[in-house]
């Protein structure tokens, strides 16, 4: 018989890593990493008033809406199987003040939300956030005692801001405030008020971003925000801190974790799914999801496929699931498939 042997087998051993990638059926056989609907969790912004959409200019296709259509948009996520909302509360100029204290109102804008969401829709989970930036004047994520965003005061504040946020139907509290100690006092507070089945979904590792402006336009506090945030999150040039930072939250009782930005941050999103193995969720914050967009409308790249591969990323880098806008939009592509 003719040896065909080729050079390449020479070269390769015999080892040829096209064979796997010869056919469609192949490729899927050996597929190692899928999205699904069941990947996803949708971050909405809330507004007051009734039956408004609003448009959100520097996020196409993102929405700020009133209550009611907030209850709308969560049946139509239920409806595509998302599990689960992020809500995030734009309150009228007049309510934010230096502490704060509109979080601390059993009736607020995101404990309305919560509550209409949960009686029109029980089987869709609501995930809020106890961070004080959408309710102070000055735009930062804690109280502001002079020229200091003060630790201990506002941790107090915020494990009160999350039992009423539990007590309105919240599932899980995700605190993006970054403050110390305080997944530890949010647990406490918690269940001391017998809310020991509500998770919390730690921002374990927030950084000190660039991609968070279009949110920031979102929630109206780009405007307000007197210096930077840099005392409070994380430098983005610092992982090893990024991990004590998610080591010591672990400690405190957080039932999941998170790091925000995403795409910047996937060797973080790695190593934390590594080091803990709890459930670990990347945010795909607003400047990346319109910096897709905005290249998309400018024809420089395919979009869907862009979204789909850079939700796929966080998935290779060991993330159950995802916080995005594209949610909706995704969740309509794979229903196709």
């Amino acid at each position: 018989m003719e040896d065909k042997t080729h050079l390449v087998d020479e070269i390769t051993g015999h080892r040829r890593m096209r064979r796997n990638r010869k056919a469609d059926w192949t490729r899927r056989l050996v597929q190692e990493n899928r999205l699904t609907v069941d990947d996803l969790i949708w971050p909405i912004f809330v507004i007051p008033g009734n039956g408004i959409i609003e448009p959100i200019p520097a996020m196409p296709g993102v929405n700020r809406m009133t209550v009611d259509k907030a209850v709308e948009a969560a049946k139509e996520a239920a409806d595509l199987g998302i599990p689960a909302l992020a809500t995030f509360p734009n309150i009228e100029m007049e309510l934010r003040d230096e502490t704060g204290s509109n979080s601390l109102e059993k009736n607020n804008l995101i404990n309305l939300a919560s509550a209409a969401i949960k009686k029109a829709v029980p089987n869709i989970g609501v995930i809020t956030d106890v961070a004080l930036d959408p309710f102070t004047s000055h735009g930062h994520d804690g109280i502001l005692r002079g020229n200091e965003i003060v630790n201990d005061e506002t941790v107090e504040q915020v494990a009160r801001a999350a039992v009423y946020q539990a007590d309105a139907g919240a599932d899980i509290i995700a605190p993006s405030e970054m403050m110390d100690g305080r997944i530890g006092a949010i647990r406490h507070a918690l269940d001391a008020a017998g809310h020991q089945s509500v998770g919390i979904m730690s921002y374990a590792t927030k950084f000190s971003s660039a991609f968070y402006g279009p949110y920031r336009e979102a929630i109206s506090t780009g405007g307000l925000l007197k210096g930077d945030k840099k005392t409070y999150y994380i430098d983005p040039a610092n992982g090893t801190e990024a991990v004590r930072d998610a080591a010591l939250d672990v400690e405190e009782g957080a039932d999941m974790l998170m790091v925000k930005p995403g795409l910047p941050y996937l060797d973080i999103c790695w190593r934390l799914k590594e080091a803990f193995g709890l459930p670990t969720f990347a945010y795909q914050v607003s400047g990346e999801y319109s910096m897709i967009k905005a290249a998309t409308a400018n024809g420089w790249i395919d979009g869907e496929r862009v979204m789909l591969e850079t939700l796929l990323a966080f998935k290779r880098a060991g993330c159950d699931g995802i916080l995005t806008y594209f949610a909706v939009e995704v969740a309509r592509q794979l229903a196709k498939r």
